[in-house]
């Protein structure tokens, strides 16, 4: 099982051998079926670092310090392989084919019906069986005057989970100066297809493993959200969040009508991004006012989800994370879109591109 104090110490180790602006690997471990897994290590000229791997391009670490100069990994993950081959819940993942959830596994695109994996009760959820996220993707490394980043490119081939056209996606992760990590996410298909793409990273500002989240302070640029029905699947329409507990247009704890929410032990809702979807601009912002934490949040994506790890449960599976101990705010298109004529498209043809930005932008307050 991994352990936090482990973990603290091999990111203490580690530290200690960083060098400014950086890109350094190592052995991560090989998959079931023998292929190495390497862990590529990012670092600024600060000495501030974000870890990946090529196996689901997932973020393993982002380390940032506190308003007291004290550098602690800020995600949810695992220390070796062994974690992210089992079924963990997405912990720093590329997520595709299709984030969040597709209603019975069906959709239809140009008069065709195609049916996927139907893993989430009822439903279709983030790509099937085997999505991006189980996936070995190529990696390049990118280097600028100002950044460090890693290229990753993944060809799913016609048909993989039920889906139509071989679509190759690139998903490009810059770390800069700024303590910005730039997520760049494209896509090209050669028959007409549905994608929606996202990472999958859970936060806890005050370090990974230190309690729940409940006193880190939110706000969403969204005065919208997507109700949903009983399987979580939105029923078509926006509703206002005004009066809600789903209220963050002002800053409130994430914990403190986190209780209102029984139907589904805490947040996983999906907001409306305010402004005009492909054009960058605010979706969120944490403060975590004990270790002066900050993140901002922004995103060409017309939408993003928050997620309090309801699932959680502390075992070896989640990495000892326990309920509420992570928050998720996964940038992305509207779940179900295939089958809701009234959201933003996520059909891509043959000759277009798909391209969305997320920025993930750590500080502290002053």
């Amino acid at each position: 099982m991994w352990s936090q104090a482990a973990c603290n110490v091999v990111l203490a180790e580690e530290n200690a051998l960083a060098t400014p602006m950086a890109i350094e690997k190592k052995p991560f471990g090989n998959t079931a079926d023998g292929k190495a897994v390497t862990l590529f290590r990012l670092t600024n000229d600060a000495g501030n670092v974000v870890e990946l791997i090529d196996y689901g391009a997932i973020v393993v670490s982002i380390q940032v310090p506190d308003k007291n100069g004290k550098k602690t990994n800020v995600t949810a993950g695992f220390s070796n392989i062994d974690g992210y081959l089992q079924r963990h819940p997405y912990f720093g993942a590329t997520v595709g084919r299709f984030c969040n959830r597709i209603a019975k596994g069906k959709f239809t695109l140009e008069g065709k019906t195609y049916s996927l994996a139907t893993n989430n009760g009822p439903n279709h959820l983030h790509g099937g069986e085997i999505g991006f996220d189980k996936r070995m993707w190529q990696v390049a490394e990118v280097k600028s005057d100002t950044s460090v980043g890693l290229k990753f490119t993944y060809v799913s081939p016609d048909g993989e989970e039920g889906y139509p056209g071989t679509l190759t996606t690139v998903a490009e992760y810059r770390w800069d100066n700024n303590n910005c990590l730039t997520l760049d996410l494209s896509a090209t298909t050669d028959k007409s297809t549905v994608l929606n793409l996202t990472n999958h990273a859970y936060f806890n500002l005050g370090g990974a493993g230190s309690g729940t989240i409940h006193n880190h302070e939110l706000v969403l640029s969204c005065d919208q959200y997507l109700p949903v029905d009983e399987n979580m699947i939105p029923t078509g329409s926006t509703a206002d969040v005004k009066g809600t507990a789903l209220d963050f247009t002002t800053p409130h704890k994430i914990g403190e009508r986190i209780g209102q929410l029984t139907s589904t032990n805490g947040y996983d809702h999906c907001f409306v991004v305010r402004g005009a979807a492909g054009q960058m601009r605010a979706a969120a912002k944490v403060v975590d006012p004990a270790s002066g934490r900050t993140m901002e949040i922004k995103t060409t994506q017309p939408g993003v989800q928050l997620y309090t790890g309801n699932f959680l449960d502390g075992g070896a599976g989640n990495a000892g994370y326990k309920t509420h101990e992570a928050f998720c705010l996964e940038t992305q298109h509207y779940p179900d879109a295939p089958n809701q004529p009234s959201f933003p498209t996520t059909v891509l043809k043959p000759n277009e591109k798909f391209h969305q930005v997320t920025t993930f932008t750590f500080g502290v307050t002053k």
